[in-house]
This record gives structure tokens, sequence and C-alpha cells, in this order.
């Protein structure tokens, strides 16, 4: 079932995002970084979910928004699924839905960024059976 994780929710999508955030101190942290700061400007959550009260299986985290290259788009911040939970679907779902949002948002495309490694080749494979092509090399410099 993929639902959206609102606050007090937020918690819920911690150790998903856990697995792929390792620096994520704890959840309060995450909490108070995505309820306070990300989601005022317009970060959203979803969650595939086992059980009713359990933590979540897999996580999205995204925006819509708007620019000179992609037009009115939705961006994917982060896609994670706990281990035990890997290759059962809750990604490609997660990924179904997100399509499912931007079409009903109006956005003419869907981008996401995905590191590198031999630890992210299913990652890389979900993406390109889902249609998505490898567009551009992303570039970064810290400060």
């Amino acid at each position: 079932m993929i639902v959206e994780l609102l606050p007090p929710q937020t918690g819920r999508a911690f150790e998903a995002m856990r697995e792929l955030r390792p620096q994520l101190a704890s959840e309060q942290e995450f909490v108070q970084q995505v309820d306070r700061r990300q989601r005022p400007a317009g970060y959203r959550l979803i969650a595939s979910m086992g059980e009713e009260s359990a933590p979540a299986l897999a996580v999205a985290g995204f925006r819509v928004g708007e620019n000179l290259a992609w037009g009115h788009h939705l961006y994917i911040d982060d896609l994670s699924t706990v281990a035990s939970a890997r290759q059962q679907g809750h990604a490609r779902a997660l990924l179904n839905w997100l399509h499912d949002e931007a079409d009903r948002l109006g956005c003419r495309q869907v981008h996401l960024d995905s590191g590198v490694g031999t630890n992210r080749t299913s990652a890389h494979r979900l993406y390109l059976n889902s249609g998505y092509h490898i567009s551009s090399h992303h570039f970064s410099r810290g400060l």
C-alpha cells in the first residue's frame, strides 16, 4: 500500500531513508530536517507500507519544480528500500505512484539522480526498466 506520509508520521520513513542516507544521525533530526526545512520548500514523502503501524518498507521523497531545462517536472530526491524488503516490488510501486502523480499535476517529465558504484546496479536496472535514460552527468563541488 502506497501512502503519503504527513506530520506526525514522518518518522515512519526513517529506517528506509537511512539505507540511502546513512549520514542521518537520528530519527528526531531526520523528522526536523524534513518537516521544518524541506516540506516548506515543497518536499513530499511517500511510503510503501506493510503493516498499518509499522515503519515504511520503502520511501520516496520528491518535489515538483519548474525550470528552463525541464519545464514543469517532478524531481525524485530520494528513493530507498530497507534491505530486508528489496526485490519485492516496493520501489517499482513507488515509481508508478510518482509517475501517476506527475501526470495528475501536469508535469512534463520526471527526473532523478542516482549515485554510481557496484552497489547501485539494481537501482539503475529498475530505472532503465521503468523507462528512464541517462541524460546527463551531474557535477558537484563542496565549499
